[in-house]
């Protein structure tokens, strides 16, 4: 087994592992999160985060595990933007305190597994067509333009967005969250619940702050390991 294969091998281990004990545990249904608890799983995540640069530095040397610790700073700069949407669309729909840990945990997990499809994506394009990395740079300039001159008059209403129109018009939605369920059935027809539209829109608005996160790191580092971790 190479360096390379090892590295993803732990690192996916421990990022299975650590996603298990944070939805077995952690995020129990129907609990809410305290202060506290929001601050041990933050600390959780982070040594993780830490433990892996250490390895990294053991096993790639000091350059990659600088870049991949740059790119991890960087990237949780970055989620500041998540969290405030994430926040807008729980008040939104309503979304109950108890059931944050659990919704937000799983749209991160579709979150995570369709930004593997995009990182594998755009690593591929960058490769093969050099040039690509203009058109994130001018991505990236144009997203921050707009970040400075949106008026409160077009700040995101998730209940205004495409993805929700989307959802609103090919499935059957109700105004509630179903005590906690994403599917329930009413008058003998399958429904889906609030959370379920919630779910849905947390990993869509995270495939969106992709665009921007993806590209970003690329500018930090065109290593795959450091780009995948």
């Amino acid at each position: 087994m190479t360096k390379d294969q090892l590295t993803y091998l732990v690192f996916g281990i421990v990022l299975v592992l650590a996603l298990v004990f944070d939805l077995g545990l952690l995020s129990k249904k129907g609990r809410k999160v305290t202060i506290r608890q929001a601050l041990y799983q933050t600390f959780f995540w982070v040594a993780l985060a830490l433990g892996f640069f250490v390895f990294m530095w053991s096993e790639k040397g000091e350059r990659l595990a600088l870049e991949y610790l740059s790119g991890y700073l960087m990237e949780w700069s970055l989620s500041i933007d998540n969290i405030f949407v994430f926040i807008l669309i729980f008040s939104s729909f309503g979304v109950k305190e108890k059931h944050y840990g659990r919704v937000l945990l799983i749209g991160i997990l579709m979150a995570i597994l369709f930004r593997v499809i995009f990182i594998t994506v755009g690593v591929a394009l960058v490769e093969e067509f050099g040039w690509i990395l203009y058109i994130f740079g001018a991505f990236l300039v144009y997203t921050g333009y707009r970040m400075f001159t949106t008026s409160e008059s077009e700040e995101f209403d998730p209940h205004e967005s495409k993805i929700y129109r989307f959802m609103k018009r090919f499935l059957p939605l109700v105004p509630h969250d179903g005590e906690g369920r994403y599917l329930i059935r009413e008058d003998g027809k399958p429904v889906y619940t609030t959370l379920f539209v919630v779910v849905i829109m947390l990993a869509a608005i995270d495939l969106v702050f992709a665009l921007d996160s993806i590209p970003a790191v690329m500018g930090i580092s065109r290593d795959k390991l450091v780009i995948y971790t």
